[in-house]
């Protein structure tokens, strides 16, 4: 039964279309039409032109991700399979929405607000390689990517150091290991997109080079 009421928790949370509300309120368009079609902060921002309603997204798909792991934390103490469980699923159902027809966001806000309660290390690394990558090609997609990719890699080499900057802390770094890996899985997902285009003009480019 706490499995299914944890799920239920971030899946109800993550739901919760916030960049879908707030540009079709500001602007009367729908955002799944518009830019890149992701719903999310930056593409809030490129479709709205409006600092305000961007950072409103990223800060409501931030506390979508906080309150997913703190009810479970609340109502089962002491236990990081349920919090980490919630994540994941605030993070799908953020990133597939039931109610756009599975279209969603990229994950990365609300895995975010997860991650600052229950894996504060993982989230630590994932900025610290992500300021690094973006420092290097300007690139938030390719910036994005790395650091999912790397911050995982760094977490299962260094799975000891990571558990004790756990909450709640798991008995073992296999809960760890599965609960960074299932949540950076979903936002890799939803990356491959930006992936494809990134390779595309990378081999435009040399092309043109040559």
């Amino acid at each position: 039964m706490e499995y299914f009421v944890s799920s239920l928790i971030g899946y109800l949370f993550g739901s919760f279309p916030s960049a879908y509300l707030f540009v079709k309120k500001s602007s009367g368009v729908d955002i799944t039409k518009e830019g890149s079609g992701n719903v999310g902060a930056y593409n809030s921002l490129q479709v709205s032109k409006s600092k305000f309603i961007g950072f409103s997204v990223l800060l409501i798909d931030f506390l979508k991700g906080t309150g997913s792991v703190l009810i479970p934390i609340l109502l089962f103490p002491n236990e990081f399979i349920y919090p980490s469980l919630s994540l994941f699923f605030a993070v799908f159902s953020h990133c597939f929405n039931p109610w756009l027809q599975l279209k969603g966001g990229r994950g990365l806000a609300t895995a975010a607000g997860g991650a600052a309660v229950i894996l504060p290390f993982l989230l630590a690394v994932w900025c610290l390689l992500w300021v690094i990558f973006y420092v290097m090609r300007k690139d938030i997609s390719f910036a994005n990517i790395s650091a999912t990719v790397l911050s995982l890699l760094v977490v299962f080499g260094t799975s000891n150091i990571a558990i004790k900057y756990t909450y709640t802390r798991p008995e073992d770094p296999s809960s760890l290991l599965l609960a960074s890996s299932g949540v950076m899985i979903l936002i890799f997902i939803r990356h491959i997109e930006p992936l494809k285009e990134f390779l595309s003009e990378q081999k435009n480019n040399w092309k043109l080079k040559k």
